[in-house]
């Protein structure tokens, strides 16, 4: 055999390699996608109803709180940015990244200073190799998120929001993630989390509809107290799981379009092996004619 039969073919070994690796991850992720769009409709309802309720006491009572106060003098801003652990997810984390990178040249333009936190470890890579300064990181979930962690991150921003600038305290608080379409289409979103403004969803009340008369026990103050930590967690969950679908799908796409390059290698490489072969072949034939008629010469 060859020299460049023997190159082919050792390469046609390890593109069918690295095939059988890209076809398992798009199976994988093909499965998990599914499981994560189902988690994203559950958590639907209970964010819906939070929403609600939170709208009702914000509508009929005028009660100022914190969490739904603008602040006067905004001069920090956090920026909570959702990227994903690993890579091999085509697009996702970059997009996310370039999307956050906008906002915070918005928010620097406007004067004000911006703090980052980081979500998944691509977040954490990219501002680490650029020596920036971020305020906290959380890592390991990206692509099965639970309702701890967003509480975890929830109660972070929302203390942060609490605490005075001077004391390292923010003023306003966005979310950057990616929002999930449908398996082709992900789009990477800003969400301006803090101070509060409550969104009812997709669905909008119809004009006939009569809202119910509510009355808050044992006050309006501490029903919000109660609400709105958890509608923040509500919403951070939300973007997280949606956030995971994304990146599912993103990595299904991806490894489909590795697993199908790879096919076109494999082909290729077959064909360059058998013109090689058929090259030796031809190479042969013509030394054996060659001899046979120097040996018919010479007799």
């Amino acid at each position: 055999m060859g020299a460049q039969m023997r190159i082919y073919r050792q390469r046609i070994r390890s593109v069918q390699a690295t095939k059988k690796i890209t076809r398992a991850m798009e199976l994988i992720a093909a499965s998990r996608v599914v499981k994560a769009q189902q988690r994203v409709k559950e958590s639907s309802p209970y964010a819906r109803a939070l929403t609600r309720a939170v709208s009702a006491v914000a509508t009929y009572s005028n009660v100022d709180h914190p969490l739904t106060t603008e602040h006067d003098d905004v001069r920090r801003a956090a920026v909570l940015i959702v990227t994903s652990d690993r890579g091999l997810a085509g697009a996702y984390s970059s997009s996310a990244i370039k999307e956050s990178e906008r906002l915070v040249g918005e928010l620097r333009a406007a004067g004000k200073e911006v703090v980052p936190y980081l979500v998944g470890r691509k977040a954490s890579g990219f501002y680490r190799f650029r020596r920036r300064e971020f305020a906290t990181e959380w890592s390991g979930f990206t692509d099965q998120p639970t309702f701890d962690i967003a509480r975890e991150i929830g109660e972070r921003l929302v203390t942060d929001f609490n605490r005075p600038v001077d004391e390292g305290g923010v003023d306003e608080v966005h979310i950057v993630y990616t929002r999930f379409v449908n398996m082709v289409t992900q789009v990477p979103d800003v969400l301006r989390m803090l101070p509060l403004e409550v969104v009812e969803g997709d669905e909008p009340p119809a004009e006939d509809e009569v809202l119910p008369l509510y009355e808050f026990e044992p006050s309006a103050e501490q029903v919000l107290d109660a609400l709105l930590p958890k509608y923040v967690t509500a919403r951070i969950y939300n973007c997280l799981l949606q956030a995971a679908a994304s990146e599912l799908a993103s990595r299904q796409k991806a490894m489909k379009s590795a697993t199908d390059n790879a096919e076109e290698l494999i082909k290729k490489y077959t064909r360059l092996a058998n013109q090689a072969r058929q090259a030796e072949i031809t190479q042969e034939i013509s030394e054996i004619v060659g001899g046979a008629s120097a040996l018919a010469d010479a007799s």
